[in-house]
């Protein structure tokens, strides 16, 4: 499935363990995991409800860096996103924001064209991961 900038994936596994076994390849391929949100946790806290979200934002200076000296306004989607989540059916996806929309979004050139390439594949390798 994929919606303008964003790329979706069916999950095998729950919420929960999509983010774990995220971050797990994350720590495992020297990744930093800045911050982990459980949104449907939020949403209990003031008396509402929402299935299973969860997001990540993660990734490393070497990678998100060369977007941002190519346009500074890159640093606004950076650093990565996924967010977990679980559908009316009980489904659970992943989805994350493509590097290339994000190249797109703020007119990137060659300076940072390799960089966007990397992130590419290491968000494909990262979504399989958390996701089979």
């Amino acid at each position: 499935m994929s919606d303008e900038g964003l790329i979706t994936v069916a999950s095998a596994f729950s919420v929960r363990e999509t983010i774990e076994r995220l971050t797990a390849f994350a720590a495992a391929h020297g990744l930093n995991v800045f911050a982990r949100i459980d949104h449907a946790d939020g949403a209990a806290k003031v008396g509402m409800q929402l299935r299973p979200t969860e997001l990540v934002l993660f990734g490393h200076p070497r990678g998100g860096t060369p977007l941002m000296q190519d346009r500074q306004t890159a640093g606004i989607d950076l650093p990565l996103k996924a967010l977990a989540w679980e559908d009316a059916d009980g489904k659970v996806w992943l989805t994350c924001i493509e590097a290339t929309w994000i190249a797109e979004r703020h007119s990137l050139g060659t300076a940072s064209a390799q960089a966007v390439a990397a992130i590419t594949v290491g968000v494909a390798a990262a979504m399989r991961a958390a996701t089979s």
